[in-house]
């Protein structure tokens, strides 16, 4: 029987301004009120191929400090040079960055410019402008929120109080916030110093260095849609200001004399009077120009020009007159000013290049930016390091195999290929970014693996370029389906729908503008629809407010083919069933295998012509399926979800309470409970008990980021997320999410129920612990370790008489009110107090204790990990090491057994127990993954707990021999305090003395032969020590060797305990006598 949350139902009113995109009059949601911070995202990474840069701030005062912008990622710092990435920036509403500029009058001043500032078709947008007064400890969004995208930022090299920003502007619709814009009081306020007009924005602002009343700003006109791209129009030009930006004059003569488009530009740090620009422009009128007057007139030098759609940005060198870098697929450099260009060189770099900083006293170390990450030259290109310990990777994608013990995770990128690795590894170094590997190059997209076979993997880079990858071998081979004789070529998606039949073994479907099945693994497919879209002619759809012309500046550039299938799902029920979505707003579906469609258009709600980002067909009933329509690229970013439970006959919208800001990217649904599902948006993860009536965010362990898709392990019961900029996510067994339902608890306490845990000794491939001796810059991802995932719910925080009385008088404090002491009586019981704690008890099926945990009580759903070991033996130490010793070893027992194990919960205060929850039982499993796991398992435990004890109780009878020589260091002294002869004390004394150091001996060894290298009998504390590290961590049973060695150990090891023990009582006895005669005190002495 199925245990069930539930929460109690309130009245309550939203105000106008509720951020919720639609108010649910029957159904409120209360999952607000309660706590899941147990469940907690884990990042496996990777950071093998890192992600999108778009700018790079150096602190000019400490070189060792930087800034790094991501695409799609947020705000990285580094105090170390690169040896450390620390994101800045996780908590804040955007995570597309445009830029970041450090305050050059006071270094821990940042500003961060949201909304990438590059056009391209995977461009994320922003909420304006950010600062931090602390190094991007915190962080102040200061305006600008309906800009979007942010170009660049300029602080006034003498005056902190005045900022420019450039303004790019909506990208996917007019107006906005665009322009340049000024703040002279530090961000509080800005005044817009420049505009175009409502298509145009600047996407870069330049000062001159010796005069900051200088201003240049390139104006860019340019639209993306779903349809489109245009990437200029009249209102592209250069503009200057002499006066601190109060006015503006075009500085246009000498370029081009047609449609400009994206213009990036530099000036000079060697001349100040030089100036260069790239310039796009229509009929292939651009190239790289050059100003020696301030911009007053311009010459062109040659017609190199990149893409404004994604490059167009220039770097001056602070040297060398005539060096200028051109950021590009492949970075170009110039020598001469402009007039010849040639590639930098980087054969095992990542290409497109975004961002560039060249040290200013050495021309030849350079930091660049690009689609990979961050590399670094120190000898201008020549060799390259690249930063792997950033993992900002973006995924489109994500799919999950079976394979066992530990699933893999596999996803295509932007730019990166398509990546496949591990969930888990049974190392202890975490997930490493040697633990992943490339399935297919280019831009990777929608992967699936075989159901039943986990070697045969499915990846496709853009436009349909799709291949089977042979996981065993490595080998890949083409499969994308090409068109049938006198058939016109298909229109393939950059992001074409992949899917995988769970009916019949090697049936896959893909889809172009039709849909296609494969029976045979991709050897073969057949057509099983016709075009499916609107056959929109896009040439024909307005831009700007109206229809373009073809020769527009590039028009229809970095754009898919319109009229394109973007998402499939195959019913789990029904092989007939299959719904897919178009580019252009339609939803088709099959009842019947593919021989005949419907076409469901204009749902009530959902946006014309919209982007259908994900169809989802249910795993409990054939009639239930879910649509997401995407309509960002119309400048909408409101979530629509809809779900119809009559085959498509009619629809719902059960977007409900979902951020208004935030557009839904995928859908995803248990395969155990038909209510609960998952839904992936622009700004986070969000799950629905009830079928979206209301939902709730998970974002504990999780930045601010989109969440492209979601893929559920059902073995696991794990979720696992492809963000577009932080790699992928796992949320470790989510099945106590199934409990949650919006009604009033009865419970005060529960246990839910425990995943099987398996159990392993973890391996060091690279000999120690952790990063072991790889250096600080070694990734790892994290790993879950062979635990036990206890998940619990308890319904009230704990608060302390202290904590009650603090939070009286904050209110008090706050209310600006006088604040009296506690009486006497008051403040004894707050001192007396016992801490309150939860209790978890774990026994074996022995009903033996093996395990007891404390918690602090807090309220909602929690978790905690048990390492599946016993407790130590070992003398207690409350001492933590000074230091990271890696040869120290950790303080922990061996493995249990395998078997059923139960946990209770109790209420532990004041030293009474008070059960709250009946014991909940849970199966250990041992991973099978030895070569010579040990005959009986049980045998070898035992052997290992043996071994364990007399280890610790050596370290007892080590732990007294040290006590008692110290206890002689103070004895001595006080003998010579004493008052009394010497020789009454002083003979029994040195009997004791001598006695010790026998025994001292027989326990360590003769340290005297040891001096002269004689050897000797090894003394049972060394026996016991070589076995312990010798067969602790392995699941093999004990060699011959160790039991023999055991046996002489126990043997040999009474004589000498039972010395300590008579010692012991002498030492006791003499101290007894020192105490008659008046001896002073010595620590350890008790007086009564």
């Amino acid at each position: 029987m199925r245990t069930t949350l539930t929460f109690l139902l309130l009245f309550l009113f939203f105000s106008p301004d509720s951020i919720s995109q639609k108010k649910n009059k029957s159904e409120t949601n209360y999952l607000d009120k309660v706590s899941l911070n147990g469940l907690k995202w884990r990042s496996v990474g990777p950071a093998l191929t890192s992600g999108r840069v778009s700018d790079i701030a150096v602190n000019p005062k400490n070189p060792f400090e930087y800034y790094v912008a991501v695409a799609s990622g947020g705000v990285w710092k580094t105090s170390n040079w690169g040896l450390e990435y620390i994101p800045v920036f996780d908590s804040e509403n955007s995570y597309s960055i445009g830029c970041v500029t450090i305050d050059p009058n006071n270094p821990n001043v940042i500003w961060v410019g949201t909304g990438e500032n590059n056009n391209q078709r995977s461009v994320a947008y922003g909420d304006g402008v950010y600062k931090s007064n602390d190094g991007g400890k915190s962080w102040e969004n200061v305006g600008l929120k309906n800009s979007e995208h942010i170009g660049n930022i300029i602080v006034h090299p003498k005056n902190s109080n005045i900022i420019y920003v450039s303004a790019y502007g909506p990208l996917w619709s007019k107006g906005g916030e665009r322009g340049v814009y000024m703040s002279k009081d530090g961000g509080k306020t800005w005044k817009r110093v420049l505009y175009i007009d409502e298509h145009t924005g600047i996407n870069e602002i330049h000062m001159d260095p010796k005069n900051p009343k200088t201003l240049y700003a390139t104006a860019h006109q340019r639209r993306r849609h779903v349809y489109t791209y245009v990437g200029g129009g009249p209102g592209s030009s250069i503009y200057k200001s002499t006066d601190g930006g109060s006015s503006w004059k075009k500085i246009n003569k000498g370029l081009p004399n047609v449609e400009i488009g994206r213009i990036g530009m530099d000036i000079s740090p060697v001349n100040n009077n030089v100036l260069y620009a790239i310039v796009e422009a229509a009929d292939r009128k651009g190239g790289f120009y050059k100003s020696e007057d301030m911009g007053e007139s311009w010459s062109k030098q040659s017609g190199k020009v990149t893409s404004g759609n994604y490059y167009q940005e220039i770097f001056a060198d602070p040297i060398d007159l005539g060096t200028v870098y051109i950021m590009d697929t492949w970075m170009s450099v110039t020598k001469d000013g402009g007039k010849t260009f040639k590639n930098v060189g980087e054969d095992f770099k990542h290409v497109d290049n975004h961002a560039m900083w060249i040290n200013p006293n050495n021309n030849n170390h350079w930091l660049i930016g690009c689609d990979g990450g961050i590399y670094e030259t120190f000898d201008a290109a020549k060799n390259w390091d690249f930063k792997k310990n950033l993992p900002i990777t973006q995924f489109y994608k994500v799919a999950v195999d079976n394979d066992v013990p530990f699933y893999n995770i596999y996803g295509g990128t932007q730019d990166n290929f398509t990546i496949g690795g591990p969930s888990r590894v049974n190392t202890s170094h975490g997930i490493t970014n040697q633990d992943w590997f490339i399935t297919h190059g280019g831009d990777g997209f929608e992967s699936q693996v075989d159901p039943k076979n986990p070697n045969i993997v499915y990846s496709q880079s853009q436009y349909g370029w799709l291949v089977r990858y042979d996981k065993k071998s490595g080998e890949e081979v083409g499969i994308k389906p090409i068109s049938r004789k006198g058939e016109v070529g298909y229109k393939w998606n950059w992001d074409a729908p992949l899917a995988v039949s769970n009916h019949k073994s090697g049936r896959l479907y893909f889809a172009a503008n039709k849909v296609f099945r494969s029976d045979n693994y991709g050897n073969s497919w057949e057509v099983i629809s016709d075009d499916l879209s609107r056959k929109i002619d896009r040439n024909k759809l307005k831009v700007y407010d109206r229809v373009l012309s073809m020769d527009a500046v590039s028009k229809n550039g970095s754009t898919s083919p319109y009229g394109t299938i973007v998402a499939l799902s195959e019913s789990p029920i029904n092989e007939d069933i299959i719904v897919i979505g178009t580019d252009d707003g339609l939803v088709q579906i099959t009842s019947n295998g593919g021989d005949s469609w419907r076409k469901i258009d204009n749902i009530p709600g959902a946006p014309t012509q919209s982007y259908v980002n994900s169809v989802y067909t249910s795993h409990h009933d054939e009639n239930v399926i879910y649509v997401a329509f995407n309509h960002h690229k119309y400048g909408d970013f409101k979530p629509y979800l809809f779900m119809s439970e009559d085959k498509g006959d009619s629809w719902k919208s059960i977007s409900s309470n979902l951020p208004s800001r935030g557009s839904v990217y995928a859908i995803e649904e248990d395969h155990i409970d038909s209510g609960l599902i998952f839904c992936g948006t622009e700004f986070g993860v969000f799950f629905s008990p009830n079928n979206g009536k209301t939902w709730k965010q998970l974002s504990n362990g999780l930045p601010t980021i989109a969440v492209r898709d979601i893929a559920i392990q059902r073995d696991m019961n794990d979720l696992v997320l492809g963000t577009f900029g932080r790699g992928f996510y796992v949320l470790d067994d989510y099945s106590p999410l199934r409990t949650i339902e919006n009604k009033k608890i009865s419970q005060k306490a529960m246990i839910f129920s425990t995943r099987e845990a398996i159990m392993w000794e973890k391996a060091n491939p690279l000999g120690l612990p952790g990063k072991s001796f790889q250096g600080d810059n070694f990734y790892t991802g994290d790993n879950l370790d062979p635990v036990a995932m206890i998940n619990y719910y308890y319904n009230e925080n704990y608060k302390s008489i202290k904590d009650k009385r603090r939070d009286i008088e904050k209110g008090l404090i706050k209310s600006n009110k006088d604040v009296f002491y506690p009486n006497y009586e008051e403040l004894k019981a707050e001192m007396d107090e016992s801490e309150a704690k939860l209790l978890f008890t774990i026994k074996n099926s022995d009903n033996i204790v093996v395990k007891k945990v404390l918690k602090k009580p807090s309220k909602g759903l929690n978790r905690f990990h048990w390492n599946l070991r016993y407790e130590t033996t070992n003398p207690i130490n409350l001492s933590s090491p000074s230091f990271y010793n890696p040869f120290a070893g950790t303080r922990e027992g061996t493995l249990v057994e395998p078997g059923i194990y139960t946990i209770q919960m109790d209420y532990l205060v004041d030293g009474n127990v008070t059960p709250l929850v009946e014991p909940n039982s849970f199966t250990v499993s041992l991973l099978e993954n030895t070569v010579l796991p040990a005959e009986d398992r049980k045998v070898k435990i035992k052997f290992q707990r043996d071994v364990a004890k007399m280890q610790g109780e050596i370290s007892s009878y080590s732990s007294i021999l040290s006590e008692i020589n110290n206890k002689m260091k103070y004895f001595e002294v006080a003998i010579l305090k004493l008052e009394k002869p010497m020789d009454e004390l002083s003979s029994e004394f040195n009997d004791i003395k001598e006695n010790y150091k026998k025994i001292s001996t027989m326990f360590y060894g003769d340290n005297v032969k040891r001096r002269l290298d004689i050897q000797q009998i090894p003394t049972p504390s060394s026996r016991v020590g070589i076995i312990a590290s010798e067969q602790k961590y392995s699941t093999s049973s004990p060699t011959d060797t160790h039991i023999n060695s055991f046996k002489i150990a126990i043997e040999e090891f009474l004589p000498i305990k039972s010395s300590i023990d008579t010692l012991v009582e002498k030492l006791k006895k003499f101290e007894d006598k020192m105490k008659i005669l008046g001896a002073p005190y010595t620590p350890g002495r008790f007086e009564n």
